[in-house]
């Protein structure tokens, strides 16, 4: 069986190696995702065909055709030079694709450039104090007067919604219709007058999360993607990005060659990590699951060229991204040993300690952006075609 990508693909893996080995040094290391060097670095990426690679030309990508191998290629050689392999975030992974769906040409010429270029940052309005795994029974409000929506309500665990300049939001439009048909799905300025933004702290010490209040927030009419009531429909297929983007095989494959950088210069009484049979039979099952995770991701591409179905593959990619993510960065808090308890200011800190925040975040989006246990019964029911699970009677 010859499993070698062929001579095309050989020229090309050499060509996005030199673009590396040359420009690397223009790559952002840490800086805020609109500073110059982030913004730069995007642009160089879409423009030599490294970012938004089959984004239509006409919306600010570089209007590849999609070719897998040439995607896998891309993402195992930054990956591999522990290279910033450019902007991602709701906008980009999810926002962008939704609206080449189902946008207007006038939403996708006004939002999608910017939002390749890192010129405009967004955040998702979707869960609420009571409507997080039931999402659909969310109450913030949007009433029509004249050529704008009213719009009042909350929304909670609102990511960067501190640094968004926009934000796509779910409301309800149509109080007297059934709960999955009277949502819409509205986009609007988070500089509007009445937005109010409180930052929630998580477990990694830093506030990724917000509560966001709307009072009496003015959204020009036609900012609305879809039709007027039919929001769960571009709902869905803005949930399907997410999830994702939540378990992205990429981003997990670059820790991994982290994880196996740090094990060789970690010792035990003189030995190497990367020599110990305990430690390196724990991070090859690592480095199996990454595997996996990754021809999943070649299933995923696959479907979407061949307009085939790929539900199942879908489903599994947040579910088991997640708690991968999870279970390798504790694999380097292990491998430092007592240096992997260092934390916040601690003078010993290893890699400005990433380990240990991205131990504690995965944890939470574990939880975040639909539960593992949630995950398991819409793989089960939608995926399997299981039985639904039983509902227990509300006591009267």
């Amino acid at each position: 069986m010859d499993l070698s990508y062929g001579p095309e693909y050989e020229v090309f893996r050499e060509e996005t190696r030199e673009f590396i080995n040359s420009h690397r040094d223009q790559a952002p290391r840490g800086q805020g995702m609109k500073s110059p060097e982030v913004l730069n670095w995007q642009k160089l990426l879409i423009e030599n065909g490294y970012a938004a690679r089959t984004i239509p030309k006409a919306y600010g990508g570089y209007g590849a055709q999609p070719d897998i191998l040439k995607s896998r290629i891309i993402a195992e050689e930054f990956a591999s030079a522990q290279v910033n392999s450019g902007l991602g975030g709701q906008g980009i992974s999810m926002l962008v694709p939704t609206l080449l769906e189902v946008g207007t040409e006038e939403q996708k010429q006004q939002f999608i450039g910017p939002t390749l270029r890192g010129e405009m940052v967004w955040c998702q309005g979707y869960s609420e104090p009571g409507a997080g795994s039931d999402l659909a029974s969310l109450r913030t409000a949007a009433v029509l007067e004249g050529d704008e929506w009213v719009v009042n309500g909350q929304k909670i665990w609102t990511s960067t919604a501190q640094h968004a300049d926009w934000i796509f939001c779910l409301v309800r439009t149509e109080p007297d219709a059934p709960k999955h048909k009277g949502i819409s799905f509205l986009l609007f300025e988070m500089s509007t007058p009445g937005i109010e933004i409180r930052p929630l702290v998580d477990m990694t010490g830093v506030a990724n999360f917000n509560e966001t209040f709307f009072t009496d927030v003015r959204v020009p009419k036609h900012q609305i993607v879809g039709e007027r009531g039919q929001g769960w429909m571009v709902a869905n297929a803005i949930l399907g990005h997410e999830r994702d983007s939540l378990g992205n095989p990429n981003v997990t494959l670059s820790r991994l060659n982290s994880l196996m950088e740090l094990m060789k210069t970690e010792t035990i009484a003189g030995e190497r990590l990367i020599d110990n049979p305990i430690y390196r039979d724990r991070l090859m099952q690592i480095q199996g699951r990454v595997m996996a995770l990754q021809c999943n991701d070649l299933r995923v591409l696959s479907s979407r060229l061949n307009n085939t179905d790929a539900r199942l593959a879908r489903m599994i990619v947040k579910l088991q991204g997640t708690e991968l993510r999870h279970d390798l960065e504790g694999l380097a808090i292990d491998v430092m040993g007592e240096m992997g308890l260092a934390y916040a200011d601690n003078p010993h800190l290893r890699d400005r300690g990433s380990w240990q925040s991205q131990y504690m975040y995965y944890l939470g989006l574990i939880i975040g952006g639909g539960t593992s246990q949630i995950q398991k019964n819409i793989i089960s029911e939608r995926g399997l075609d299981m039985p639904r699970e039983p509902k227990v009677e509300k006591a009267s």
